[in-house]
């Protein structure tokens, strides 16, 4: 989570309801923050308000890209 709040600093990242925080800059931002640190491919399918929900969504979304859960 310190790697988003750094480049998003203005974002609750605690959030119940993180999408509803964000704005599409930063959507684009965690995203691309995401796939650069873990090397996984993002596309704009994974902008969805399920994948966004919280950080642990975000987590799991990347788990499930890395093939650590299915």
């Amino acid at each position: 989570m310190e790697l988003l709040s750094e480049a998003l600093p203005a974002v609750n990242f605690k959030s119940d309801f993180l999408f509803g925080e964000l704005d599409s800059f930063s959507i684009f931002t965690i995203m691309m923050l995401l796939s650069e640190e873990y090397g996984v491919k993002m596309d704009a399918t994974d902008a969805t308000p399920k994948n966004f929900r919280s950080v642990d969504s975000l987590v799991k979304m990347v788990e499930e890209k890395l093939g650590y859960r299915q």
